[in-house]
């Protein structure tokens, strides 16, 4: 499970970076699920959170962490189900992906907290 913690903070890290870029693959997926160009910068602050609280929750503060891998869970459900609303199948891997990092990093810190 900290396998998969560190890489839900990579991964989203990534994307924080891409939002915040603008980066084309971000503008093109954004576009194709209904989600205006004014929401990114919103998006990459709750991502970046989520990505804050992972690295501040393996640093001691486990509950933390158990509370951001949990918010970024709620994130991927919600960019789930606007893909599922706009019908676009082709990628929704990976959100799903992202998904299933967040859920396990949850599970890293709740064997943490006992």
């Amino acid at each position: 499970m900290l396998a998969a913690t560190f890489g839900c903070i990579l991964a989203n890290a990534f994307e924080v970076v891409a939002k915040i870029v603008r980066a084309q693959f971000v503008m093109r997926n954004s576009a194709e699920v209904g989600v205006g160009e004014k929401w990114i910068p919103c998006l990459a602050l709750l991502e970046g959170a989520g990505v804050a609280g992972l690295v501040i929750g393996l640093a001691g503060m486990p509950l933390l962490g158990f509370a951001a891998a949990g918010g970024l869970a709620l994130f991927f459900v919600g960019a789930l189900l606007a893909h599922v609303r706009a019908r676009v199948f082709r990628n929704i891997a990976f959100p799903a992906a992202f998904l299933v990092l967040a859920v396990a990093s949850a599970a890293h810190f709740a064997a943490l907290l006992g």
